[in-house]
């Protein structure tokens, strides 16, 4: 007998809520074959056989939140049938009547290609995803085909002309509406409340006069070497944390030591269809400005697609979040544990600025919140790197000072 059981598939993870299983007991199945879908606080992601053998068992019913190490399906090796059982068979066989009409062609036992997110809206609607027909590539079944086949079999059937008959008016009734509360958002809700218990947070806010930094992007625009200001905003604060490492650390308290990493992973806090997702941009410390942003956009697309990988979920060592485009002027926003520190970054706005001669003018002004573990770092070093990273903001020929 073989023990599939719920391994760690993400980094500190220690638990995964089932999903939906693809076999059940009796099936038999091939190496590698997918047995089981499982949501973690990060990706949904698929278990399979480390063998071929035949499903005696399933553990854990879906829906249910099982810790790491838990068996989830048990497997026999495929082995040559029993005497009783090629007999019974070959009784069965000889017994069997002659077919005299056609049926239908039994359902393949082959996987149904989908992405998670597909089968949720299956799932969601209560709907057998081998029931519809995909029309994506190889037969995949995309979101679109799910609510075609929703459609398809909510449409009223055709009856008979009745006489009407007008129902009796019924007194108003107050109702409420539930949606599950499961999967990533239950993931979510977990990791958010054990960072925010464990960790001491305080959130430092700061502005920018952007003014400059705006003219001088559109300036590399019109000489053919466009880039988003996130990218700007992750490359600057790379530089910054290669001054203020303490920001860019984690703490060990059980080991008694802060970790300060020398190389620079910036989680990019995405928001999904199904709910907040980080992934992690690596080596910023080793790219140029072009090179992040072309990789923003790639993690960001998988992000919303739901199409990361494990590895690219990984690792971060400091996470922003730019909610700007989305408008608010400041937030106090929870770390991403283990790491010590998020940045926020919120709406630019046009406003009168009083310049060092007194005088005013208009500008972009653009504000930002710094969340951080106060048993790491103090507010008085929280204040000097932002300090920092504002001076790589405003007069943005720096950077081209720092890079050389």
């Amino acid at each position: 007998m073989i023990e599939v059981k719920l391994h760690d598939i993400g980094e500190g993870m220690s638990e995964g809520e089932i999903l939906q299983y693809f076999v059940k007991v009796g099936d038999q199945v091939d190496m590698d074959q997918p047995l089981v879908e499982v949501q973690t606080d990060k990706v949904a992601a698929e278990i399979a056989a480390p063998q071929a053998g035949i499903v005696k068992a399933i553990e854990a019913k879906p829906g249910e939140t099982i810790a790491v190490g838990t068996t989830l399906i048990v497997l026999e090796s495929e082995g040559a049938m029993r005497p009783s059982e090629i007999s019974h068979t070959a009784v069965a066989v000889a017994e069997a009547p002659p077919k005299t009409e056609k049926k239908a062609p039994a359902r393949s036992l082959q996987r149904v290609l989908a992405a998670p997110y597909t089968r949720k809206i299956a799932r969601e609607h209560g709907i057998d995803i081998t029931d519809v027909v995909g029309t994506g590539p190889g037969g995949r079944v995309l979101d679109e085909d799910v609510y075609a086949f929703v459609q398809q079999q909510s449409a009223p059937e055709k009856t008979p002309a009745v006489e009407k008959i007008v129902p009796a008016p019924v007194s108003p009734q107050t109702s409420t509406k539930t949606m599950p509360f499961t999967g990533r958002r239950k993931q979510i809700a977990k990791k958010m409340t054990e960072s925010i218990y464990t960790i001491p947070h305080v959130t430092h806010f700061e502005e920018a006069d952007v003014t400059a930094l705006i003219a001088w992007r559109k300036q590399c625009k019109e000489a053919g070497r466009a880039f988003s200001l996130s990218a700007y905003f992750v490359k600057t604060l790379a530089l910054t944390l290669r001054d203020f490492p303490i920001f860019n650390a984690e703490l060990d308290e059980e080991q008694g030591e802060i970790r300060l990493h020398e190389y620079c992973h910036i989680g990019l806090a995405t928001e999904a269809k199904e709910g907040l997702i980080v992934p992690v941009l690596k080596h910023v410390e080793q790219k140029s400005l072009l090179e992040i942003d072309q990789e923003m956009k790639v993690l960001t697309k998988k992000a919303q697609d739901n199409e990361l990988s494990a590895a690219q979920l990984q690792g971060g060592t400091f996470t922003v979040s730019n909610v700007g485009p989305l408008g608010g002027i400041g937030a106090t926003p929870i770390i991403n544990a283990p790491q010590t520190a998020l940045m926020a970054i919120h709406k630019t706005k046009r406003r009168p600025i009083v310049t060092a001669n007194d005088e005013i003018t208009i500008g972009d002004v653009m504000t930002m919140s710094l969340s951080f573990d106060h048993r790491v770092a103090d507010g008085a070093t929280a204040v000097a790197f932002t300090n920092r990273w504002v001076t790589l903001l405003e007069d943005p020929t720096i950077l081209a000072l720092e890079l050389i």
